[in-house]
């Protein structure tokens, strides 16, 4: 009976919301130029700036040299910021990015979103409802919202006026896999539950211009090429108007970063530099 009850606690707890909700760090890199297109960038579960790393600097400096501006963001694990991926605001998000593009050298009519990852999953989420954002490039990202990062995984990672966004739960047998260290297999069982995927499905027909999206067919965190398939297939049904295109890649997940001429290609297609 008690482990039983324990079971249930974890299954049915829910942390509450830190004093830090709502709150993002940001690093806004800017060029010379006035009106300079806006690449909002992201990285993924391992939280903080990720844009702001070393190893990013070389895909920072040639965006920049080629007239766009920088804005990485910190939404969970940075300083000020709540400490896990859990109910992060997309209104806090967007709300961020229009202030500081008012009050910088922006062209609010070119505002790009780049995420890779739960990144990924994050700015599919915010571009498909807001649509001041007019590209989109995810990067082994999912079709789908899934669970906060958080011990007990019974909250939604997002939410939106206020409201948890629908999320693919993690069920019981997750657990073994998960404490393996195989959150591939983790991912693959929460997918198995059609229905609440039906309802988790992000609605990417309400995207407001052309999507990029790129992931490794070896992908070993989560099945994203499946679930980026199911993407293009859901434009594809919705008549989506906008050009959207997805690129299996060889290799794992991070395979898409060391692609990045690709994103140079769509960028310079679809959001150029005037």
């Amino acid at each position: 009976m008690i482990f039983i009850a324990g079971i249930i606690y974890i299954f049915t707890y829910v942390p509450s919301l830190p004093k830090e909700s709502g709150v993002v760090e940001t690093l806004l890199y800017l060029g010379d130029s006035d009106n300079q297109p806006l690449i909002v960038a992201f990285g993924g579960a391992e939280g903080a700036i990720d844009w702001h790393r070393n190893h990013m600097k070389g895909k920072r400096d040639s965006l920049i040299q080629k007239g766009y501006a920088i804005l990485a963001i910190g939404y969970f694990n940075a300083d000020g910021t709540p400490r896990s991926l859990d109910r992060i605001s997309l209104d806090a998000i967007s709300d961020t990015i229009m202030n500081i593009a008012k009050k910088n050298k922006i062209d609010e009519s070119k505002i790009a979103l780049i995420g890779g990852s739960k990144g990924g999953e994050l700015i599919l989420n915010l571009a498909s409802r807001y649509n001041q954002y007019k590209a989109v490039i995810a990067l082994s990202t999912s079709n789908v919202s899934f669970p906060a990062i958080t011990w007990s995984s019974n909250t939604s990672s997002w939410t939106y006026k206020g409201n948890e966004v629908p999320y693919v739960p993690a069920p019981l047998k997750t657990i073994s896999p998960a404490l393996k260290g195989d959150i591939y297999t983790a991912f693959s069982m929460m997918l198995e539950d059609k229905e609440a995927v039906k309802k988790a499905e992000i609605h990417v027909e309400n995207i407001n211009g052309p999507i990029l999206i790129l992931s490794g067919k070896n992908d070993d965190q989560w099945p994203a090429t499946s679930m980026s398939n199911q993407i293009i297939e859901r434009l594809k049904n919705k008549k989506f108007k906008h050009f959207n295109e997805h690129i299996i890649l060889d290799g794992g997940h991070i395979e898409p970063m060391i692609h990045f001429d690709l994103v140079y290609d769509f960028l310079e297609r679809h959001l150029p530099v005037e």
